[in-house]
């Protein structure tokens, strides 16, 4: 089997820089659950990407990045509005509904991709204590099919939710990827556009563990911390979480980390141009690529390289590059690609 997945950003390793910073922070001890210079230190460097009128809050992983953030702003007879693609919706194994005791109203979408003409009917239906009450519309950027919103549908989605009450959360698992994609600040499709609370993600993208949670309307932020404490996700040595975030930030590493995935998802996706094999079904925006192969070469080339098949029906394939992805790796994956498909 060829030494790199390309089944997720999350198998790849932890940056060397990362690594160091861990080793940097076991360095005697400290005050527990961010009561620590290196936990004063990451959110600082967070101050400077977004500005200063922010509340930061680490947590372990993703999910609990998600689930916090949208528990600490609802109640139980909300629910959350996200595509039905939505890693909210799809791979978090009912996280959400289980622990903040939350609806999903999943809307089907063409391109992984929320608007408020896809929003609007919903509110077009009768809307009395019978039915739950919208709070939150939920995006991921990236999406969940690798597509990209712009500046201004971002902005035209805070709008809208503001309109109707609503806040709007941001999935940035991948946001490194969004943001080199966009060729834009950070702040353009976050602070600037109006969203109210965003998922800072790292894990697939260099950390070893550890996403933040960012809150632009900070008055959302009052109970947050009560909530990340009842949701387990108070880390009691939050400086190993910490520590890796300042260095993360710092010198812009987390975008140069993005950046070299999706340059390593763009190579792959051209260099299968000549495979007859093998369709892409779009250009890579960010660092995943999808494809469709023959259905009967599929196990076979998992056997020699992981990868996820998305959609079995159709033989669609995903590949997912990473920040330590070389285009070794990718020339390996082709050689392979080549051997199987001519």
């Amino acid at each position: 089997m060829l030494a790199k997945s390309f089944g997720s950003d999350n198998h790849s390793g932890v940056h060397p820089r990362i690594l160091k910073a861990i080793e940097n922070a076991n360095c005697g001890d400290a005050m527990a659950y961010g009561y620590d210079v290196f936990t004063d230190r990451a959110v600082k460097r967070f101050e400077e990407l977004f500005g200063n009128d922010i509340k930061v809050y680490f947590v372990f992983n993703g999910t609990g990045a998600n689930v916090t953030a949208l528990r600490s702003v609802t109640k139980s007879y909300h629910s959350v509005i996200a595509a039905d693609t939505a890693h909210i919706n799809v791979d978090e194994c009912g996280a959400l509904e289980n622990l903040g005791g939350l609806k999903i109203t999943h809307i089907k979408t063409s391109d992984g991709k929320l608007s408020p003409e896809l929003i609007d009917p919903i509110f077009k239906l009768r809307n009395d204590e019978h039915m739950v009450m919208p709070k939150v519309i939920s995006i991921s950027q990236p999406s969940e099919l690798g597509t990209l919103y712009s500046v201004e549908e971002i902005k035209a989605l805070a709008d809208y939710a503001h309109s109707k009450n609503l806040y709007l959360h941001v999935d940035g698992a991948r946001i490194a990827n969004a943001t080199a994609a966009l060729n834009c600040d950070v702040k353009d499709f976050t602070t600037s556009a109006g969203i109210d609370i965003l998922s800072f993600g790292g894990t697939k993208n260099g950390l070893l563990a550890g996403e933040a949670v960012v809150f632009f309307n900070t008055a959302l932020a009052e109970d947050f911390k009560f909530v990340r404490k009842q949701n387990l996700q108070l880390a009691s040595k939050m400086r190993f979480i910490s520590a890796q975030f300042d260095e993360y930030l710092k010198d812009n590493l987390w975008l140069e980390n993005g950046k070299k995935a999706n340059k390593m998802a763009r190579l792959l996706a051209e260099r299968c141009s000549d495979i007859p094999n093998v369709k892409i079904v779009s250009m890579p925006e960010c660092n995943e690529v999808f494809a469709v192969l023959p259905h009967d070469s599929i196990d076979r080339l998992i056997e020699k390289c992981f990868f996820y098949v998305w959609d079995s029906e159709t033989d669609v394939v995903r590949w997912v590059t990473a920040f330590d992805t070389t285009e070794k790796d990718v020339e390996g994956f082709i050689d392979i690609l080549k051997s199987e498909l001519g």
